[in-house]
């Protein structure tokens, strides 16, 4: 074996691990990385956090043109001061409803001892506090809404409140929380259930080529 060869077979012995550790190391860090919001979207301004923002499921499956549908969200004030949701703005529907109540729970999860009330002014979050919108009878309803929507599809908001000022986020048409009823079965056979069916089906057609051919 001449010297050039050796040297080229140790400098591939060498060289192959560390490729090798190099391309793993690689994948593993871009994995560990990775950091996806699984149930609706998230968004933040200054010290307000928005979690889980989505327009409830449509009872009948998708919303039609003038329907009005619910936003479901929870509002997180990590802050030292109150703060105020004044207002719901979008494109694709006519007006924000806010009304009712909720309980407020502060960032540990456990009550905060207080109640977030809407009122003409919007929906006053405490701080160290999150607001359930959804939750109780505390709701956003986005009415008439200008198009048809189902599962998946987005409605663009804009949400301004009194301290933190506007953020903009995108509410999702949740999918349905518990199974759905099939609908009904669609028979291939046609002609009867199993063999017969096809034998039926069959036999048709035979009979039909016979009667093309005279």
């Amino acid at each position: 074996m001449t010297r050039a060869l050796r040297a080229a077979i140790v400098g591939v012995a060498l060289f192959s691990p560390v490729a090798l550790s190099a391309c793993s190391a690689g994948q593993v860090t871009q994995t560990a990385t990775q950091d996806r919001d699984k149930v609706g979207a998230m968004a933040q301004v200054d010290d307000i956090t928005l979690r889980q923002v989505e327009l409830a499921h449509p009872r009948a499956g998708s919303y039609e043109a003038g329907d009005d549908a619910e936003l479901t969200m929870a509002v997180v004030n990590t802050g030292e001061e109150a703060d105020t949701l004044v207002s719901v703005e979008g494109e694709g529907f006519s007006s924000a409803e806010i009304t009712g109540s909720s309980p407020e729970v502060n960032t540990e999860g456990t009550p905060a001892g207080q109640t977030a009330v809407a009122t003409a002014d919007g929906i006053e979050i405490a701080p160290d506090t999150t607001v359930f919108v959804g939750s109780g009878d505390l709701t956003v309803t986005l009415t008439d809404l200008d198009e048809d929507l189902t599962v998946g599809q987005q409605v663009a908001l804009v949400l301004t409140f009194e301290n933190a000022g506007e953020v903009e986020v995108s509410a999702t048409v949740s999918t349905p929380s518990n199974a759905q009823e099939r609908g009904e079965e669609f028979d291939f056979h046609e002609g009867g259930e199993g063999a017969e069916g096809a034998e039926d089906i069959a036999r048709e057609r035979e009979a039909e080529a016979g009667g093309s051919e005279d």
